[in-house]
């Protein structure tokens, strides 16, 4: 399947990384759990870690941001209050956050160096994937969700219905996982996106007519990883930007919706700055959360599943947009 920029579309100002991708901000890896079995199984897990060693002996500056909070964000007070990451990210479906915490505890407390652990804060992001997944079977399991874990390496990022992203939809089309990134000021922003939400879809500005179905309510994760020594204060300026790609994409920003941008620096220690490099910071995090939307619905597969809510089979194209080149 091709990425929006292999159909000739670009968006923004500013160039991308070599694989256009999180995993260009150097340290940064993701792994995929994806679930495709019989009929009802369309689900998975993504795992996102901000660097390779010990996350919890050596901790990195994070913030949260929440634009609807209709949906179940695990960490999000520590996250607030302290202003760090200590543990993978994950995300999954609706029904699976408790497995994804029980997961990522069983990973750090048999990390060395961790043997006298007694309390961490596991980070799970989800989105309901039930219009194509039996949500309600007990899946992933918590070996599966440790899985993506055990998954997570640097390099090229599997996009469209994988892991996490492997039964969501948007705009009323098969959704996923997409990623972008963007060179600026001499460091490195990428984002990696959950996209299962609705609204009215506009590519690069321009309204996208004829599409079968306009969804309204649903959810989104965005995750900002940047090699920029940003303090939490800062990382949460610059996930609320996110906001705006998702925006730009045409999202009804609803009231059923959940939507939620955690932002993190693989650096440990903060360090000030300027104010126009916050701002291209900004309008990078604006392009790249844009482009990741729109990568994760034109690598999408057609898919048919089993829709939980209703008990009846469904399904949900990809976007198939024409090519500029």
């Amino acid at each position: 399947m091709p990425r929006l920029r292999d159909l000739g579309y670009g968006i923004g100002q500013y160039p991308t990384g070599p694989l256009n991708a999180i995993t260009d901000v150097a340290g940064v890896a993701v792994g995929h759990v994806t679930l495709i079995e019989g009929a009802r199984t369309r689900t998975g897990a993504t795992a996102i870690l901000a660097h390779p060693g010990n996350l919890f002996q050596d901790k990195r500056p994070a913030a949260l941001a929440v634009l609807n909070g209709f949906g179940k964000f695990a960490g999000a007070t520590q996250l607030a209050e302290l202003g760090q990451l200590e543990t993978p990210i994950l995300l999954t479906n609706t029904l699976a956050v408790g497995r994804a915490v029980e997961a990522i505890n069983r990973h750090v407390l048999d990390q060395p160096g961790n043997e006298r652990v007694t309390s961490l804060n596991a980070v799970v992001g989800e989105t309901n994937d039930s219009r194509l997944n039996d949500i309600r079977a007990a899946r992933p399991t918590v070996a599966e969700l440790r899985a993506a874990i055990d998954a997570a390496r640097g390099g090229p990022v599997a996009e469209g219905a994988v892991g996490a992203g492997t039964g969501t939809v948007a705009f009323g089309l098969k959704g996923g996982i997409g990623t972008a990134s963007r060179l600026v000021g001499g460091h490195v922003l990428g984002v990696l996106v959950q996209a299962n939400f609705g609204g009215h879809l506009r590519v690069d500005g321009v309204p996208v007519q004829n599409l079968a179905a306009h969804d309204a309510d649903g959810s989104i994760v965005i995750v900002v990883a940047t090699d920029a020594a940003l303090d939490a204060a800062g990382l949460r300026r610059l996930a609320t930007r996110a906001f705006g790609g998702l925006a730009r994409t045409g999202a009804a920003l609803s009231h059923g919706s959940g939507d939620y941008a955690l932002a993190f620096s693989t650096q440990a220690r903060p360090e000030a700055q300027a104010p126009a490099q916050l701002s291209a910071l900004f309008e990078a995090a604006i392009e790249a959360s844009e482009e990741a939307i729109l990568n994760a619905l034109t690598m999408a597969e057609n898919m048919a599943g089993y829709d939980a809510g209703t008990g009846q089979a469904s399904r949900f194209a990809a976007l198939r947009l024409p090519s500029k080149t």
